[in-house]
């Protein structure tokens, strides 16, 4: 039997009572998870007006007992058999209560569209919303409640106690009467409510598409080990936020999901698990083999091999069309790299850490294997730009950093050994269009249908649009607003109560039945058994599908950039230049030290991953603390690049037109180096330099310029040390050649002086032995006998 509408049904304090309280503990219990959601929406700019759909309700019954629902079995009104209800009823009072009974009422009229539903979350809690059912009550009885003092319940509804005759939702809960030092009345003083559909015999199925999200703000240190290390274990403990979302996506046992995931959150993840080791230079290039692709095999250094996720083992950039064309070539200032996770320790060398970092590296191994596990064969994987960069502030003041963010994240998650694909979708859903410009033709781009007005029009939108030519999917707003107070609106019963509700109103809606896609809530910590949440949607009219398959057959509404709305406090929450130049600074950085490094092929890519999460939509809130992150980082990168010197003489005479001045580059770090010596003279002059110059470690290297000139005078040299790539690498070093060779003319002369010098002297020769011959002839004679003079008798 079900009571007449006009016996009060106990939506209101007790007349007589107006002074009862509710104590601090109930409060504070109530609004827990409020809290926690507003301080995540705060987090990433949420637009004003948006606070009270994702959190809890705000206002205080004031009713001495807290009533919940934990479990409602099932989540449809079914065409026969009951439904099980269990949950609890807290004293949140000063004075003891005793006889509660409970009793389950159900409204009497059904709400078809998602306006309406809206609408009715919204309502106040002292509002008639339904009709208590009394026969054959009270369903369950708690005897004593002490002040501060929790009780269970649990009880069946008969279906025949549940009248209905037109399909949609329903009003459903429990309401709870109890006495106190002042007696009994009619009026509830506690209760629960939430939405119970009703499709009757409906044959058909709606796809509906639950999208999980891993995000999380991932900041460094500037030696590139993760940072923030306590907050880190406590959201991979059992009960924290990311190992519950994981343990959320496994109770789906094989039903297809789709999971929106930051591949930085699980390079970290895969970084602590290996002990969260500083960033290394040492060699990822086999010395003896600089050519071969894959030097150790997936045992190297950093436990990857070395190759792009597609099978490339070049980086390749984005075609014209915005799509990964191997072929291309990759932006120069931002190549695309990969293998930045290093290999995960073994047990013995986790057992050599300290106590807190072993038990770090665990739970992190843990979560990793956790996440491969619960990710279903039939499920997506959507990849948003590395360390979900903060796209809408990109979009306008560095078009390139997204760019380079989309090709980090590849196509594989490292360490979990996932595919994926593009996605672009911002914490709340809201991008502006010149976002959309920017993205890939193989992007899914995701956004809330909060940008076309939500859910309270009365025209349902539809679940895929096309705006300036790309398809972009409407996540469901309404779907993840949760159910009606005073309870937690975002319970995992009150979530999957209303997505329930929100899909049932699509299928009864014969001119629309579009399918339901809904983003999980920021934030959201499911609490309960993630199984009992599946096997409530586990209906014969919902199809659980990915978003791929779910919107794959839809046709896009046309809809005009200009009907979308962007709100001003997202844009006022936007990432300044400074923040994305801090970006392109530490990447380029990174980009120049594996340049230098001649056997390193893959620092390249740690530093980036180090750098993309300070420009994250997570990290508006601490802008100034990101900022220094990545500054910090970048110095410390440049420290490395100015490791490697280079010295001259402090002056170089050339006694010719040409000569050799000697150069000395000296490298203190421990690894080898490639560099180049670009040489530039103040006057002309031509200066050959060696192609390339390698120096081993921690060791010096000469060698020798050859200068050539033909004007006199003092020339300043500037030898400036680059990398192979003829980018600056820091050090310069000034040298001033004199050239003090003579011209043509003075050696012309020179020379005609020399030759007369030397006649000169030839005649001389030959007067000299003339005279000699003059003075003595006889010496020069003959000497035959007939011409010795005879000696006289």
């Amino acid at each position: 039997m079900v009571l007449p509408r006009a016996l009060p049904p106990a939506h209101g304090a007790r007349p007589g009572r107006p002074g009862r309280r509710r104590s601090r503990r109930g409060r504070l219990a109530a609004g827990t998870l409020c809290a926690a959601l507003v301080g995540t929406l705060a987090a990433v700019g949420a637009p004003s007006g948006t606070g009270p759909a994702y959190a809890a309700a705000a206002e205080d019954p004031a009713e001495p007992l807290s009533v919940t629902i934990d479990s409602l079995t099932p989540g449809e009104l079914p065409r026969s058999g009951p439904i099980e209800v269990t949950g609890t009823v807290t004293n949140v009072d000063d004075q003891t209560w005793t006889t509660v009974n409970l009793y389950p009422f159900l409204g009497d009229s059904a709400l078809t569209t998602p306006a309406e539903l809206s609408r009715a979350r919204d309502t106040p809690v002292r509002d008639f919303v339904g009709a208590r059912v009394t026969d054959p009550g009270p369903y369950a009885t708690i005897e004593t409640l002490e002040p501060g003092e929790s009780a269970d319940y649990s009880f069946t509804v008969a279906r025949s106690r549940l009248d209905v005759d037109e399909r949609g939702v329903y009003w459903f809960g429990v309401h709870a009467l109890g006495q106190d030092a002042a007696g009994r009345d009619l009026n509830a003083d506690g209760r629960a409510r939430t939405f119970l559909p009703w499709v009757g015999a409906e044959e058909r199925s709606l796809p509906v598409s639950v999208v999980v999200p891993l995000r999380r703000r991932v900041l460094h240190e500037a030696d590139g080990r993760v940072a923030g290390l306590e907050s880190w274990s406590r959201a991979l403990d059992a009960d924290g936020p990311l190992a519950r979302l994981v343990e959320f996506g496994a109770g789906a046992d094989g039903a297809p999901l789709t999971w929106l995931v930051d591949p930085a959150v699980t390079d970290a993840a895969g970084r602590l698990a290996a002990g969260n080791p500083a960033r290394s230079i040492e060699p990822t290039i086999d010395p003896r083999d600089p050519d071969a692709p894959d030097p150790d095999g997936p045992d190297g250094p950093d436990g990857t091999d070395g190759t792009d996720p597609s099978g490339s083992s070049s980086p390749s950039g984005p075609a014209e069309d915005g799509s990964t064309d191997p072929s291309a070539p990759a932006d120069p200032d931002f190549p695309e790299t990969t293998g930045t996770v290093p290999e995960r320790l073994g047990d013995d060398a986790v057992d050599g850490l300290d106590a807190e970092q072993a038990a770090l590296a665990r739970s992190a191994g843990d979560w990793l294997d956790d996440l491969a596990a619960a990710v279903g064969s039939g499920s997506q994987v959507l990849a948003l730009p590395y360390g979900d960069l903060d796209v809408a502030a990109a979009s306008r003041l560095a078009p390139e950093l997204y760019r380079s963010a989309r090709r980090r994240s590849g196509s594989e998650l490292e360490g979990v050994e996932l595919s994926t694909s593009p996605a672009l979708a911002s914490p709340l859903g809201f991008l502006p269009v010149e976002a959309l410009a920017e993205a890939r033709e193989d992007e899914t781009i995701l956004l809330t249908d909060r940008m076309l007005g939500g859910q309270r029009a009365d025209d349902p939108l539809p679940s895929v649009v096309s705006v300036e030519g790309r398809d972009v999917v409407l996540s469901s707003s309404g779907a993840v607003d949760g159910g009606p107070g005073p309870g937690e609106r975002l319970s995992s019963l009150a979530l999957r109560q209303r997505i329930l509700s929100e899909a049932a109103v699509r299928l009864l809606d014969t001119g629309q039945r579009s399918p339901l896609v809904l983003t999980l809530p920021l934030g959201w910590v499911p609490d309960g058994d993630p199984a009992d949440f599946f096997e409530g949607l586990g209906t014969s009219w919902v199809d659980l599908d990915t978003v791929a398959e779910a919107t794959a057959d839809r046709r896009a509404r046309p809809v005009d950039s200009e009907e979308l709305t962007y709100p001003d406090s997202q844009l006022e929450a936007e990432l300044g230049a400074a923040d994305l130049a801090a970006v392109t600074e530490l990447v380029a950085a990174g980009q120049h030290l594996q340049d230098l490094l001649t056997f390193n092929d893959r620092v390249a890519s740690v530093v980036s991953a180090q750098a993309y999460p300070t420009a994250s939509y997570l990290t508006r809130p601490v802008r100034a603390a990101a900022l220094r992150s990545a500054q910090a980082a970048t110095d410390d990168v440049r420290d490395l690049l100015g490791a490697v010197e280079v010295s001259a003489p402090p002056g170089v005479t050339l006694s010719s037109a040409s000569g050799r001045l000697p150069a000395t580059i000296t490298n203190t770090l421990d690894q080898t180096v490639t560099v180049r010596l670009d040489a530039r003279s103040d006057q002309p002059m031509t200066l050959r330099v060696p192609e390339s110059i390698e120096v081993p470690p921690e060791s010096s290297t000469t060698v020798l310029l050859n200068a050539t000139t033909e004007q006199q005078g003092v020339h300043n040299v500037t030898l400036v040390l680059t990398d192979v790539n003829d980018v600056p690498l820091g050090d310069v070093d000034v040298v001033p050649i004199r050239a003090a060779q003579v011209s043509r003319v003075i050696w012309l002369i020179m020379g005609a002086g020399a030759a007369l010098l030397l006649g000169a002297i030839v005649v001389r020769l030959v007067r000299r032995v003339r005279a000699a011959r003059a003075e003595h002839p006889d010496e020069h004679s003959s000497g035959h006998p007939s011409d010795v003079p005879q000696e006289q008798a």
